[in-house]
């Protein structure tokens, strides 16, 4: 097997893993997934908000907010898990495309 055949077996692995960090939380009770705070939450984990996060929260703006479909957003687990795998697979044909496009500019300046 082509060694980049088994990184994305790797990949593909990992997208489907993903929803762990929703499912685990959850089974626990123990609130949101590590790091996948708002800014409420900052606030009340931390006791204020940072400058820097108060400042930059408003300007961005995700492809899949919340790593989910447009209209499953109040949905169940089933659904946010789903969504989490879609948006793994998602992000990583991106980056993929990414990463060939540099190459080709950049080994067709040789």
């Amino acid at each position: 097997m082509r060694p980049i055949t088994k990184l994305w077996i790797a990949i593909a692995i990992l997208a489907i893993l993903s929803p762990i960090g929703l499912m685990l939380p959850e089974i626990f009770k123990a609130g949101s997934a590590w790091g996948e705070w708002g800014i409420d939450e900052i606030k009340e984990l931390a006791g204020y908000i940072p400058d820097g996060i108060s400042r930059l929260s408003n300007i961005k703006t995700a492809l899949m907010p919340d790593y989910s479909l447009r209209g499953w957003e109040g949905k169940g687990l089933l659904h946010q898990s789903i969504a989490y795998i879609i948006s793994g697979f998602l992000g990583a044909a991106l980056v993929a495309v990414i990463i060939l496009l540099i190459g080709k500019k950049l080994s067709s300046k040789k």
